[in-house]
């Protein structure tokens, strides 16, 4: 009887709290109000250190675990990869962490950060390459001394060398299996050229160059604390960790500075391109090289693409594309920015064979409006209250905010760039946006590439009973004329003769 009255005053409890609630709820979603956002983005000056061999750390401690997380970031990549051995980055990278240090052979030095519970990973980029260990503070000393070993003084073993080997060879065999990876990888010989690092891929005959020499060369290039950046988060007091990396760095000799990246010499030319495959969907890019990280207007014509294809469900290409004519799953577009020098801008849709043409005129048409008529207001806050609102989810985590500021001191990001950033996106008007359209989207001087069977293609839904005013064909673009590419051999990514 007593749990029956508990449970009843409970029922009364919460009921009335319910009823007080309810009367101050909104009558519409629309009608809700929120505090404002208040979010200052840190400053990197706050969490950076230096070595006493210039070797900058950036530390944020917590005491939430303990755990404490070490990064090693170094400039450097595939890019210094010699013209005949591509893949031997990447390989360099498995390789550090597989093969073993000279203190272990690789199963006893795995076993060991297993026994130790730590974390460790390495990897060779394009342009940089990294090295991290996530361990139980108390273990530290031990987890970083292996760590130390491995980073400095791998051992390459030869037997682990030829597993990782065998696994790349068998993997080139099915590369031309996948639609999608074909459009990616030709797209980027359009836009890079063949021989550039953004391009080019490893060969059945590159990886089997690779030797145990062309792995600790380029080792010795890359994985040298003339390159290096450290990042540490985690469990640890800040002033005796900077004395542990002193100590733990001691000996390690500076060489070297890698060089920059180097600038693609290719010009792509404009036009219609395909590459015959029989497969059900149709894979297609669109587009051209784009703009620099830092140039001026980068915030506007973000805003720009954003509205175009770039922001999801919300975007015109998406909504033209798939929401409103149903002729894609997946349709949008991005705009890839480089330090160097332009990257990309690129729209993408996945369709089928008769709707290729037609899709890619509602594109074109997409290139067309953006550039003649202002976006409409409420497109333009959508996109900004998006980017404003979710700005703070770069420095979310620490090792994300640390991860930041290593690459803006590496890549020279304009000072402040993160403090009025959110500013530059509400200052954006929709005449900016048209002219950022006007200036960065060059559609009659892009390339359309498309991966499928072609005659079919190319023919559209001609044949089809479809209102006439959506009847298109590919004879629309650059005059009906189009360039095959030739099929590759997958191993060797030479054009296979007839």
């Amino acid at each position: 009887m007593k749990t029956m009255m508990t449970i009843a005053c409970a029922a009364i409890a919460i009921t009335g709290t319910t009823l007080t609630f309810a009367d101050d709820i909104p009558a519409h979603p629309s009608d809700l109000d929120f505090a404002p956002l208040e979010f200052t983005p840190p400053e990197a000056s706050d969490y950076r250190h230096e070595l006493s061999n210039g070797v900058p750390v950036y530390m944020a401690p917590s005491d939430e675990f303990p755990l404490v997380q070490i990064r090693f970031s170094f400039k450097g990549g595939g890019y210094l990869e010699p013209e005949d051995k591509a893949g031997l980055a990447a390989m360099t990278g498995q390789m550090i962490r597989t093969g073993g240090s000279s203190m272990m052979d690789p199963s006893e030095l795995d076993e060991e950060f297993d026994f130790l519970a730590a974390d460790v990973s390495v990897g060779v980029g394009g342009r940089s390459s990294s090295a991290s260990i996530d361990t139980l503070t108390s273990n530290l000393d031990r987890s970083f001394e292996l760590f130390m070993d491995m980073i400095r003084n791998p051992r390459f073993d030869q037997a682990r060398l030829e597993v990782l080997r065998g696994q790349a060879l068998e993997g080139l065999k099915a590369r031309d299996d996948n639609g999608l990876a074909i459009a990616l990888r030709e797209f980027n010989y359009l836009m890079w050229g063949e021989d550039h690092f953004e391009s080019i891929q490893p060969t059945r005959e590159s990886l089997e160059s690779i030797t145990v020499e062309d792995l600790k060369a380029i080792h010795d290039r890359i994985f040298d604390p003339a390159n290096l950046m450290i990042s540490v988060t985690g469990d640890f007091e800040e002033q005796q960790m900077l004395a542990f990396l002193e100590e733990q760095l001691s000996g390690w000799e500076m060489g070297e500075e890698v060089p920059d990246v180097p600038a693609p010499t290719h010009a792509f030319k404009p036009g219609v391109y395909y590459y015959e495959k029989e497969q059900p969907q149709v894979q297609v890019l669109i587009g051209h090289r784009s703009m620099t990280r830092d140039d001026e207007n980068a915030i506007e014509a973000d805003v720009m693409n954003q509205i175009l294809g770039g922001s999801g469900f919300t975007s015109r290409i998406t909504n033209s594309v798939r929401t409103r004519e149903g002729l894609a799953y997946t349709a949008g577009s991005f705009m890839q920015t480089r330090v160097e020098y332009p990257g990309i801008f690129a729209s993408y849709f996945f369709t089928k064979t008769p709707s290729t043409a037609l899709a890619s005129r509602l594109v074109f048409d997409e290139f067309e409006k953006i550039q003649t008529e202002p976006v409409s207001t409420e497109e333009l806050e959508t996109i900004q209250n998006n980017l404003i609102e979710t700005f703070p989810r770069n420095f979310e985590s620490k090792g994300a905010m640390l991860g930041i500021f290593m690459n803006d001191e590496r890549t020279d990001r304009p000072e402040g760039y993160w403090q009025s950033y959110r500013d530059k996106v509400r200052s954006v008007t929709p005449e900016d946006v048209q002219r950022a359209a006007n200036e960065y989207l060059h559609p009659r001087d892009a390339v359309i590439l498309v991966v499928g069977p072609w005659e079919e293609i190319k023919k559209g839904n001609a044949d089809s009973e479809a209102d006439p005013n959506r009847v298109a064909t590919m004879d629309e673009f650059f005059g009906g004329k189009a360039t095959e590419i030739p099929q590759r051999d997958p191993e060797s990514l030479e054009p296979i003769k007839e």
